[in-house]
């Protein structure tokens, strides 16, 4: 190998980087408590859960594991909430519906998914919101729960304890056999809820103000579903999607034998299924729709909370269907849930370099000047609002009508044609660095033979699964779970499979439920479902190495275990034998984790100003098509996710001169506005409020309010959280 050199700048960056990672050492040792912090459920061999098997409701849950719990995690107290009557003399099935706020911070904490330094949440585009829906038999049993999340993939913490709570509230009525949690994957939310030692860091630490707010958010719509249970009919339908996605590894595709991609006209899934549930009486009562694209419309500049494109094709049919109803509200649910969409880019227009213009659709995604961070793919819109849109709009449109112990390769840094990584790193690495295995050695250790061996053709970049301090850095309990509705096969995927990886699954289990004389079933991947293990590839893809295969944390084999635990799912609910599938550890629940790096500190107004005043006022008239934009003495946004008396940011209201009243026609659920926080020094802060005044607005007058919450504390007193509110000046929209 020739002799590596290094640039100043390089020099420079890899000099900081020794630095950050000596603070961070020190951080965790400082911060955590290593002892006595998990708990665990008796061992009892291979983690597995079950119920019994019937026409709608068939359930199977299992986990692999490569280490046993000690600890017994102490039962919790169990109110349970009395089961409101069921009409049980109809066919078809008891259907309920929920939707309830989980956004969490909007300010002050990172967003998860592209995790890149620096790129924290200042502010609010879109709500993300918990849809749950839940479905029964007639008589009421064998129930099934499927909740989709617009948040960046479930954390097993955020499992365990929305589980807990259920069963506080429910009792045996609701658990890891019969309930679903999926993320959409948006790369715009709040990071922060996670357990496991590689999420934490990259969070910044954990935040308890965001978890709380989610799972709170989680529960209430499943509590909301199962007041709302109404007899009532379940359609399936199935249709293809075109424009909206491409494979962004497309290099990586080309490595499965070509006789299994001749089979499929695409390098990508089109197809999008959806369940449709409407009461007796035929009125629509919600759909969930699965289709694989990653909601990373909105890239790694964007400092706003938003649910990205899948987040925008549900806001378009709630609003189409809520008809007089605010976004977030009325009774209609549309869930847009994640599928296989590991090696799926919505970004259709594909990797450019940006600097030069030239594609950089090559193995290893970099460009002649600039390397891999010059290389980007971009959506179809002006900018990265309006793709999110587009592709947004094409999937609503549609709808309407033996594993290794757990290890990041290389080119796990270097990112994806969506978010470039950092410093030197390339798709497609094979090969080692000494200076960063050095690096890596002297830091964390040195990874042994064992997972070297197992984990190849990926040099490893960090040796997750044999790192336990202050906790894993991975997840060694791994639950899989597939549950029935009908001829539809829901399997829980606690990961992101890439395409050819989903096809292959889906159609082992569609062959084994064959097998077992169920026949025509329908089978959806559902990804990023109850634990995050990064990627799933096929053994092919692995080979090369590019940014999902050095992702596939478990190794080259992953898919293959995978597709034996889902078969035997099948297996054992096509034969009614769920109930002797074995059970086996819980995963653990850590006490202790990493405070939140970014410290609370109270909030401060000019001299002479107060929270909410005007520094910047409206201007007295607009025209459609125009932006409205007023700023106000702001206060640090996080502050609104701990005392929740207001349920919005911003309101846009219109006023009505026959009943002189102010009605609100937007929030900042509403795509149209935008609530930008611009954080100063000492406490001080500006909020900017947008509307983007659409064709569809009535002339009239209109106003902007500011809802916040600013924290306060008095000398050697505990910090308090106020209320405030603020009004702009009056302003006119006209048409002309």
């Amino acid at each position: 190998m020739a002799k590596r050199t290094f640039s100043t700048l390089e020099t420079f960056l890899i000099f900081l980087l020794v630095m950050m990672t000596a603070v961070t050492v020190a951080l965790l040792s400082l911060l955590f408590i290593t002892s006595g912090t998990i708990e665990n459920h008796k061992d009892s061999g291979v983690p597995t859960t079950q119920s019994s098997t019937t026409t709608l409701g068939s359930t199977a849950t299992q986990g692999s594991t490569l280490t046993h719990g000690t600890t017994a995690t102490p039962t919790p107290p169990v109110v349970t909430t009395p089961e409101p009557p069921l009409f049980q003399n109809f066919s078809g099935y008891h259907i309920g519906v929920g939707r309830a706020d989980c956004t969490g911070q909007v300010a002050d904490i990172n967003l998860m998914g592209y995790s890149k330094t620096g790129q924290n949440a200042r502010g609010i585009l879109t709500r993300l919101y918990s849809r749950a829906f839940v479905m029964a038999e007639p008589d009421g049993s064998n129930r099934v729960v499927f909740v989709s999340i617009d948040i960046g993939m479930v954390s097993q913490r955020l499992r365990l304890e929305v589980l807990n709570r259920l069963q506080t509230k429910y009792g045996s009525l609701y658990g890891k056999d019969n309930v679903i949690l999926s993320g959409t994957h948006t790369h715009s939310g709040p990071a922060g809820y996670f357990q496991y030692t590689v999420f934490v860091i990259a969070s910044e630490g954990f935040s308890n103000r965001t978890f709380e707010y989610m799972v709170t958010g989680i529960v209430k719509s499943i509590e909301m579903a199962h007041r709302n249970m109404k007899p009532g009919k379940i359609f399936i339908k199935k249709g293809t999607v075109e424009g909206a996605q491409i494979n962004r590894s497309p290099y990586s595709y080309l490595q499965n034998p070509e006789s299994e991609r001749a089979r499929y006209s695409s390098n990508t899934d089109k197809e999008m299924v959806v369940l449709k549930m409407e009461d007796l009486d035929g009125a629509e009562l919600g759909l969930i729709s699965w289709f694989a694209v990653h909601p990373v419309s909105m890239n790694n500049s964007n400092h706003l909370v938003n649910s990205d494109n899948m987040g925008y094709a549900a806001y378009l049919f709630e609003q189409e269907k809520n008809k007089g109803y605010l976004p977030g509200e009325g009774p209609y649910v549309a869930a847009f849930a994640s599928s296989n969409l590991g090696d799926v880019s919505p970004n259709i227009l594909g990797p450019h370099c940006v600097n030069t213009g030239e594609s950089c659709d090559n193995a290893n995604s970099s460009c002649p000047i600039g390397g891999s961070s010059m290389c980007m793919a971009t959506g179809p819109g002006l900018d990265m609002f309006n793709s999110t849109q587009i592709i947004g709009r094409i999937i609503y449109e549609r709808a309407k009508v033996k594993t290794c112990k757990p290890a990041l390769g290389y080119s796990f840094a270097a990112g994806t044609i969506d978010g470039f990584g950092s410093f030197n790193f390339t798709q497609g690495t094979t090969v080692g660095d000494p200076f960063w295995d050095t690096l890596r050695d002297q830091l964390l250790g040195k990874p042994s033979e064992e997972i070297k061996q197992c984990q190849k053709p990926k040099p490893i970049l960090l040796h997750t699964g044999e790192l336990t301090k202050p906790h894993p850095w991975h997840p060694d309990i791994v639950d899989v779970q597939m549950i029935t509705i009908g001829s539809l096969a829901i399997t829980a995927i606690p990961g992101e499979f890439t395409t050819m990886s989903g096809r292959r699954l889906r159609e082992a289990v569609q062959a084994e439920f064959a097998t077992y004389g169920m026949k025509n079933m329908t089978v959806v991947i559902s990804g990023l479902c109850n634990v995050y293990t990064h990627y799933i590839t096929t053994f092919e893809e692995y080979q090369v190495q590019r940014y999902e295969a050095a992702s596939t944390i478990y190794g080259p084999h992953t898919l293959s275990a995978y597709i034996q635990l889902f078969r035997a799912l099948a297996k054992a609910i096509a034969t009614d034998t769920v109930a002797n599938l074995s059970r086996g550890p819980e995963p653990p629940f850590f006490k202790q984790l990493i405070a939140s790096l970014i410290p609370n500190i109270v909030d401060r107004a000019p001299i002479g100003k107060t929270f909410g005043d005007v520094l910047q006022p409206a201007k007295p008239t607009y025209r459609v098509g125009e932006v409205a934009e007023v700023t106000f003495v702001g206060a640090n946004p996080k502050n609104s996710a701990e005392s929740q008396t207001h349920r919005t940011f911003l309101t846009v209201e219109k006023y009505e001169a026959t009943s002189a009243t102010w009605q609100i026609v937007h929030n900042d659920a509403s795509w149209e506005t935008r609530f930008y926080w611009y954080k100063g020094l000492l406490g001080h802060s500006n909020a900017t409020i947008q509307w983007h005044i659409p064709d569809t607005a009535q002339p009239g007058i209109y106003r902007i309010r500011y809802f916040g919450h600013n924290r306060k504390q008095d000398f050697l007193k505990p910090a308090v959280i106020l209320p405030f509110e603020s009004t702009s000046s009056a302003f006119e929209v006209v048409t002309t």
